[in-house]
């Protein structure tokens, strides 16, 4: 069985989204997600979103957000 260095060089060599996926199943073994919980983060992301579509809400871009908070 290859030691924590020797995967570590193997993850390296995988493409991005496949190293994501690969964190997500470790961090999922090991902090154990609570489902009902997960549903209320994906119901509330569904109504921003169509709220966005509605043009409810104004997207806001990352710099100007992080701007307010570098001063």
């Amino acid at each position: 069985m290859p030691n924590a260095l020797e995967l570590v060089h193997e993850i390296e060599k995988l493409p991005v989204t496949e190293r994501v996926m690969l964190i997500d199943r470790v961090i999922r073994d090991i902090i154990h997600p609570d489902e009902t919980i997960d549903n209320i983060w994906a119901a509330e992301a569904k109504l921003r979103w169509n709220a966005y579509k509605r043009g409810e809400v104004v997207a806001v871009p990352y710099e100007t957000v992080m701007d307010k908070y570098r001063n």
